[in-house]
Formats: structure tokens, sequence, C-alpha cells
């Protein structure tokens, strides 16, 4: 029994011992396991790091014409069919405006004077009316009166904002082509038009309502020819057209 009682406690040291290796190989493994989570952790994170850095690696094509007559330099505007609707809406207008405005016909001028004076603030309908006035010699009533015609074809149209953030301006690049009375050639001329614009109410009349159903209001346009007119002795109907009735 003395010699049991001698082993007694070199076999408890034995027993320690042992415990402390597996809580050390407990350890261990924990250690490893939380190394091996970190490791994953942060590929996981770099992965996503990547990723969002990935669309400021993508490559924008655009495309930048050049007028092979004057030379004017402008970027192709790319519809991704993500523009906001009334974005959309606007350029439709403001070309429609522009193609219907800046045209002349005499077989259709009442009816396009009537429906541009529908796109009108009361102060540009009232420039409008003494545009088209007969008495204007400047009017196109007077400029065309030998049958003369304007076709309109509007190149593109660019969105501005002021300063404080509004954005109810506009530029449209359009050309002109007049052709006289029984002739075949046509004079083409360059023009680009600063809009100032505003949405207001619908208009109660239901004639006017036909032609601008969303009351869309022109309240300043300044048209200006992009090239000066050359020394044919072909007359100019530019611009200053403004608001109300001949």
């Amino acid at each position: 029994m003395s010699a049991d009682a001698e082993l007694a406690p070199y076999f408890e040291e034995s027993r320690s011992w042992d415990a402390d290796r597996a809580a050390q190989s407990r350890r261990s493994a924990r250690i490893a396991w939380f190394v091996a989570a970190g490791g994953w952790l942060c590929a996981m994170l770099a992965i996503l790091a990547i990723l969002g850095l990935t669309p400021l690696k993508r490559v924008e094509p655009f495309v930048v014409r050049v007028d092979n007559s004057t030379g004017i330099v402008d970027v192709v505007p790319a519809y991704d069919g993500k523009a906001s609707l009334s974005e959309s809406v606007t350029r439709y207008l403001l070309t429609h405006y522009v193609n219907v405005c800046e045209r002349f016909n005499f077989a259709t001028a009442e009816s396009d004077y009537e429906e541009c004076g529908a796109f009108h603030s009361t102060q540009r309908n009232q420039a409008w009316y003494a545009a088209w006035n007969r008495a204007n010699p400047a009017s196109p009533l007077n400029v065309n009166k030998d049958g003369s015609t304007v076709r309109v074809q509007v190149v593109s149209a660019s969105f501005f904002k002021r300063a404080n953030g509004v954005g109810d301006l506009a530029q449209v690049r359009y050309l002109k082509g007049r052709r006289a009375s029984g002739g075949v050639d046509e004079h083409i001329t360059h023009w680009i038009a600063t809009i100032q614009y505003v949405y207001g109410d619908p208009p109660n009349d239901p004639k006017v309502r036909r032609w601008n159903p969303l009351g869309f209001k022109i309240v300043e346009f300044k048209p200006e020819a992009e090239v000066p007119p050359d020394s044919s002795g072909v007359p100019s109907d530019s611009s200053a057209r403004a608001g109300g009735r001949p």
C-alpha cells in the first residue's frame, strides 16, 4: 500500500498533464477555426469590394458627330431606355414644337400658328402675334408670300440645369430648308434655339387640350443661326417668331 501511495501523486500529475494537452488541443482547434473564418470573411469582403469597383472600370462609348458643311461638333445623345418619363416626354414636346413652329407652308400656316399658340405663355403669345402680324415686314406671311416653303429637321435636344438646380432650359439644334415657289434647290441653314419651358395646369379648352394635353408651356424661345447667312440673296425667315394670332 505504501508503494501505491507513493505512485498516486505521479498518476495524478500524469492525468493533469493529459488534461492540459487535451485542453491545449481544443484551444488550438478553436483558434484554427477562428483564423479560417476570418480568412473566409476577408476573402468575401475582397470579392464584394472588387464587384463594387467593377462599374468604375466599365468603358462607356459615345458618338461624336461633326457636320460636314459647318464643322459643328456635338455628342449624339444615346437613349438606353432608362431615361425618366418626364425627360422623354419633354424631349418629344420640344422637338414637336420646333418642327411645327419653325416650318412654313401656306396650306398649313393657320393650323400651325394656332397649334404653336397652344404651347405659349401669355407673354410669349403676344410676341407670337406681333411676329406674325401682316403689318410686320418680317412676318412669315410676308417673307414667304411668293409661295416659298420652309422645312425643319431637328438634329438634337439637350437639357441644362440652372445654378439653383432647376432644370427648365433646353437647347435644340435643327436645320431649316427653304425652297422657293416652284424651285427644286433647297437653301439649308443651321439653327440652335435656347428654350425655357415649364409644365402648368392642363388647358380647359378642348381644342387647345387636343394639341397640348400636359400643360407644357414655352416661356422663352431664342433661335440663333449657327452659320452666318451667305450672300446668295435668299431671304431668311428667322427667328423672332413668338406668340398670338395673325
